[in-house]
């Protein structure tokens, strides 16, 4: 069960309710299986990933690359066409009397607004020094704005929850919580989500937002293909039981199905805009964009018909993407930003002795895998993978890198469902490797000899400090750093390595140990069983107990040692409240973020 939520389970439905993604109480009675009228049933790359320091950047794996994780989603789309014109319909007679309504709105507002706007903002400002701009300086820049085909974690990262909103959202603890629909039920087969929104939702431009956008949505993601419908796994319909009530229908249970919502899959665009969205954005979110450069700068600006009927806390944000942290750094110092994510370690030591600035950490979900090709000798020997693990000095890795990351001794990191401390499984114990590797047949005069390949834009210290380490048990390894291009063909593609290193930075991604495909060459029966188990699940509680069981199995069996868990270190001025550092690089709510220090 989801930490946060409550739930009640009869014969016919199980309901998920939880608080607001911005922490505020939401109506958790409602179950939309009863509620509804009733009607038959019918889950990168940004370019080069960015620097993270000499051994750390992020690393993701292409879109493209990505293995498959269920069967195609575009079935049960029979219909869906002559669904789509008669939707079409409906839509444009209600926003012919929109737009009646709009034009007496407009004179109305021309007299009150003055009024209204000072009033909502003056919650929020906590007094007259309260500065209605913050300047933001991130690493991965957006080519363009159309979260739809665009690949990356940048366009999450900046629309998520600023612009777009989705049926459900994710809070800074990686759990799911509401958003646009204030509850849902689940079937107790878990084959049907019934989902009750919001009553007075619009988007930025007055359009209503209602169930019609959610199918929509939702039916374009599937029908196009776009990013993220592969993650959809099992889907089989959508649709609409009234204008507040929404109906999805999966072929197969899916307990990731919700999670999956929270992220590009469950946004809801609106479906009568026909804006141009590599440039422009229409959302419900509490922003709206003002001005976009490629690869330079976006400027948000207050959505100040926000449906909620709360304004965020500065009215302005812009976002400058900086390719170089120092440049990022003497922006920070100069004044030109109030705000650096994430900050080189290289780097830090120069703004954490300063009163002027707040240097934090949060956590997230990369995990820096060294890999072992399981399907091949040396590494098909398991006393040879063990070996190596118990040869690995983590704390010395982590403390060259400035000491912030978390040790991580499986599959699984601190956010994800799952999770346990399994650091102890393999201590630091060399004299435990040296046996090993006698067992497996090497010696001072039949030494293993290794190679590790991995791509550049994780630097050379990291590969040396392996190298070094391994030494201190016979381990000879010759250290090869290649082109991002040349390792996804040699590694990920062909397989034809011994060991590699990758920061794979994904949530919810122990689907790869349960697939003997996967580069890792790593085939378990049992663990696949576990997880088939776990994404069959009903309950939370059972699939996280279930994750757990398989991630200790997959960790004694050491096809990977997982050198640790990055964690992302923000710096702010003085002043700076309300940023989030929890899973910044991937999805980071600004509605709160204020600065004082103009």
């Amino acid at each position: 069960m989801r930490e946060g939520f409550s739930m009640s389970v009869d014969d016919d439905a199980q309901t998920e309710n939880d608080k607001g993604a911005d922490g505020s109480g939401v109506d958790g009675s409602v179950d939309a299986a009863s509620s509804a009228p009733t009607a038959s049933s019918a889950p990168t790359g940004d370019g080069a990933p960015a620097s993270r320091g000499e051994a750390g950047a992020a690393g993701p794996l292409p879109d493209g690359g990505a293995p498959d994780r269920g069967p195609d989603p575009s079935s049960g789309l029979d219909g869906l066409d002559s669904e789509m014109k008669a939707h079409t319909v409906r839509r444009t007679a209600r926003r012919r009397r929109r737009t009646i309504i709009a034009v007496i709105l407009v004179v109305i507002l021309v007299v009150v607004s003055g009024v209204a706007v000072l009033a909502v903002r003056g919650l929020h400002s906590g007094g007259a020094s309260a500065s209605s701009t913050v300047t933001i300086g991130l690493k991965l820049a957006p080519t363009n704005l159309d979260i739809r085909t665009q690949s990356g974690s940048s366009l999450d990262q900046l629309l998520i929850g600023n612009v777009y909103e989705g049926l459900v959202a994710r809070n800074s603890n990686n759990k799911v919580v509401p958003s646009l629909a204030k509850s849902w039920s689940m079937s107790s087969d878990g084959l049907r989500y019934d989902f009750t929104l919001n009553s007075g939702m619009t988007f930025s431009n007055g359009d209503v937002l209602d169930a019609d956008d959610v199918v929509w949505s939702i039916r374009q993601l599937v029908k196009n293909q776009y990013v993220g419908a592969d993650l959809l796994v099992g889907f089989q319909s959508i649709r609409a039981l009234d204008s507040h009530h929404v109906r999805i229908t999966l072929s197969r249970p899916y307990s990731d199905f919700l999670w999956v919502l929270s992220g590009r899959p469950g946004l809801v665009l609106d479906s009568q805009s026909d804006n141009d969205l590599r440039v422009s954005a229409v959302g419900s979110g509490p922003y709206k964009i003002s001005s976009f450069h490629e690869s330079s700068s976006v400027t948000l600006k207050e959505n100040t018909a926000y449906w909620r009927g709360t304004s965020p806390a500065t009215p302005t944000v812009v976002i400058r993407y900086f390719s170089d942290d120092n440049a990022a750094l003497n922006a920070l110092k100069s004044g030109d930003v109030q705000v650096l994510a994430p900050v080189s370690q290289n780097l830090v030591e120069s703004l954490s002795s300063n009163p002027d600035y707040t240097v934090s950490v949060g956590e997230g979900t990369d995990k820096f895998v060294l890999a072992f090709n399981s399907a091949s000798a040396p590494t098909s020997d398991i006393r040879v993978r063990r070996a190596i693990r118990y040869a690995i000095d983590h704390k010395e890795l982590i403390a060259s890198r400035g000491g912030v990351d978390r040790q991580l001794g499986g599959p699984i990191p601190s956010l994800d469902p799952g999770y346990e401390d399994l650091t102890d499984m393999y201590p630091l114990n060399r004299a435990k490797a040296k046996s090993l590797l006698a067992e497996a047949g090497y010696d001072e005069d039949h030494p293993l000899e290794l190679t590790l390949e991995y791509a550049n834009v994780y630097g050379t210290q990291l590969g040396e400090q392996l190298k070094s380490q391994l030494a201190t048990v016979g381990i000879r390894l010759t250290v090869h750093v290649v082109e991002f291009a040349t390792w996804l063909r040699d590694v990920y593609t062909n397989h034809d390595y011994e060991l590699s290193l990758v920061d794979h930075n994904e949530s919810h991604d122990f689907y790869q140990w349960a697939d003997p495909d996967y580069y890792y060459g790593y085939d378990n029966a049992t663990v696949k069983s576990l997880y088939d188990k776990a994404m069959e699940s009903r309950l939370d509680s059972d699939r996280d107990e279930l994750l757990a069981r398989a991630a200790r199995i997959v960790s004694r069996d050491a096809p990977a040692d997982w050198l640790f868990n990055y964690r992302i270190t923000t710096a702010w001025a003085a002043g700076v409240s309300g940023f989030p550092v929890n899973l910044n690089q991937t999805l980071m709510p600004l509605s709160g973020v204020k600065w004082t220090g103009a």
